[in-house]
């Protein structure tokens, strides 16, 4: 699914995928709503492990600026082909299963609060001014990465979601203390 798409994905795919039986897969799963639902979850999961081991202890620019290039470079492994697991699963089932939607803006919510909370310990450190909002530079931040990341998809290129970082990096950095 993160390959091909929700959508473009068959029960026969992930059968084929998982070396399962139908038999199978349908005891676990009793239509392909479900088992969507299962693997937004667990993609949900994957990704809030891995940011809250990045941003859990953010304290500093420079590790705002490590954050920007971990992902940079995870998504250049694939040269910008697939974009976010959470933004492409959100792209294509906004609209589709409300069930889904709501773990996925749950996810974007705990993901930018982890921003949010660096960003608000960066603050109580002073190394952010005190006029920063952490909460809408946690919002900025992360709108610059999943457009960053939908442009680098759309060109297979990495350089948008590069230049589209950098710029939140650079606003952030215009409320740094030194």
């Amino acid at each position: 699914m993160y390959v091909k798409g929700v959508n473009a994905t068959t029960l026969d795919d992930v059968r084929a995928a998982s070396n399962t039986s139908k038999s199978q897969l349908y005891n676990h799963f009793p239509d392909k709503e479900e088992l969507v639902r299962a693997v937004v979850a667990a993609r949900a999961a994957q990704v809030l492990e891995r940011e809250r081991g990045n941003l859990q202890r953010l304290k500093s620019f420079r590790g705002l600026v490590r954050w920007r290039d971990a992902l940079v470079q995870r998504n250049a492994l694939q040269n910008g082909a697939y974009g976010c697991a959470l933004g492409s699963l959100a792209g294509e089932l906004a609209d589709q299963d409300d069930q889904a939607r709501a773990t996925l803006a749950e996810s974007f919510v705990e993901w930018e609060g982890l921003l949010a909370a660096g960003l608000r310990r960066m603050q109580e450190s002073g190394v952010l001014k005190p006029d920063a909002d952490p909460e809408k530079l946690a919002t900025g931040l992360m709108a610059a990465l999943q457009g960053g990341y939908l442009l680098a998809e759309t060109a297979h290129d990495i350089k948008p979601m590069e230049i589209a970082l950098d710029m939140a990096l650079d606003h952030v950095k215009s409320f740094l203390t030194a």
